[in-house]
């Protein structure tokens, strides 16, 4: 079956960081054409309709028809947690996370909550995740099974810890090897699925798990490679008692081989310059996490670092993230960007939630933005979805007047339908 998609298009032929908002693409009446699971054609209605007079049409009216969004670094063990209050990064951990995620080698709980999760935020709009799991590999299996089964592209890892975790959820150098080569073996690059190698962070891993997990990735190259950094001040002291012998928190990833294109790292927030340098040069990505940074004290991202060549995403980081939706996160954007002088456009917050993640993930010929060939993950988006948000839009006279509203003000709401793979996600 061929549909057709009417409504307001909005897609990207640049990057606006670059390029400004002229990198946006805006049809005030267009049309997205989805063949087979892809999108086989973006333009004005009135032409595509004449063309394919045989497509089955849904008309989203003033809707905005964008690519899905794409959260490029979640924990979904931490459903049950988010918004839990009163803590910093490492008592967070040790006081919520660590406690909830002994529950995961149970499968039928990391079945229930993986189910969840992806509900949750298939609600919000995301089409794709890219998660980290528990040290159980009971935990990967069922977010890749719920993933599976609603048709999602999804990149998940077991989360590798050999010291500084309670006891159960510790490995060793040698298992966080051997379970996560039997896991990439059976997961990646099955349907729509892609398999992360997956260190927790410095420390939590002792240079002899770090090493091992460089051996699996030069083994498997094709795969990425997620991790945090520098999210906290007293987190980059603690690694530097942990890691005596490195010249900074990179050089703890870059000495054991986790340092090249296809490593993903989150938060990223209080970079020296030799790691700034660092990582443009080896084509690595950085996640920003505003709501996480926000709500666990850890500090202000730095945008610019978009204009040293590195390629940024943005993320809830669910849930030291205080909520599923990608919008609640571009408007968190937007506060952080004002306190550091960094006011950002909204094709640029557009842009992060969809092309600047895919770009992070590496899949930037896949998902993320509409055109030709693309995976059929769209979003739909009411522009007037609430009272206050619809008085807003109405005096706008820009598509960037009539969206930032929903940016900094919308929610669940907001989302009219989500398209996964081709087809209509189910509305719960």
């Amino acid at each position: 079956m061929t549909d057709l998609l009417l409504g307001q298009v909005l897609s990207f032929t640049a990057d606006p960081f670059l390029e400004g908002e002229a990198a946006a693409r805006h049809e005030s009446h267009g049309a997205v054409l989805v063949e087979d699971g892809r999108i086989a054609a973006v333009g004005p209605a009135e032409a595509l309709r004449a063309a394919h007079p045989r497509a089955r049409v849904t008309d989203y009216g003033q809707a905005l028809i964008s690519a899905g969004f794409i959260d490029a670094h979640v924990h979904y063990p931490q459903t049950a947690i988010i918004a839990s209050w009163g803590k910093r990064l490492i008592d967070w951990l040790e006081t919520y996370t660590f406690p909830e995620e002994m529950r995961f080698g149970d499968p039928a709980y990391a079945a229930e909550i993986s189910g969840r999760y992806l509900d949750l935020t298939l609600a919000h709009g995301t089409t794709t995740v890219c998660s980290y799991a528990t040290i159980h590999p009971e935990s990967v299996d069922a977010f890749f099974e719920a993933a599976a089964a609603r048709g999602l592209r999804a990149y998940a890892g077991k989360t590798c810890m050999d010291r500084n975790a309670p006891e159960g959820l510790r490995d060793t150098a040698e298992s966080a090897y051997a379970d996560s080569k039997r896991l990439l073996e059976r997961w990646h690059g099955r349907g729509r699925l892609s398999y992360v190698i997956t260190p927790r962070f410095s420390p939590t891993s002792t240079p002899e798990q770090l090493a091992a997990l460089g051996a699996l990735w030069r083994e498997h190259p094709d795969c990425l490679m997620q991790t945090h950094l520098s999210e906290q001040l007293d987190e980059i002291e603690w690694v530097k008692t942990l890691h005596p012998q490195a010249l900074d928190y990179l050089d703890t990833y870059e000495a054991q081989g986790l340092l090249r294109e296809g490593a993903v790292f989150g938060h990223a927030i209080h970079l020296a310059p030799r790691e700034r340098a660092r990582l443009a040069e080896a084509g690595a990505s950085l996640v920003h996490c505003p709501t996480s940074n926000t709500f666990i004290g850890s500090g202000l991202f730095d945008m610019g670092l978009v204009a040293e060549g590195i390629r940024v995403g943005l993320a809830t980081d669910t849930g030291g993230g205080s909520s599923f939706s990608m919008l609640r996160t571009m408007a968190a954007a937007y506060e952080i960007g004002q306190l550091r002088g960094q006011a950002l456009h909204p094709a640029q917050l557009w842009w992060l939630a969809t092309a600047g993640s895919a770009r992070a993930l590496r899949a930037e010929d896949r998902i993320g933005n509409l055109a030709p060939g693309m995976e059929a993950d769209l979003v739909v988006v009411d522009l007037a979805s609430t009272p206050a948000i619809a008085q807003a839009t109405g005096r706008a006279e820009t598509i960037w007047q009539a969206l930032f509203p929903t940016i900094m003000m919308g929610d669940d709401r907001a989302i009219r339908a989500v398209w996964v793979n081709g087809a209509p996600a189910p509305r719960g």
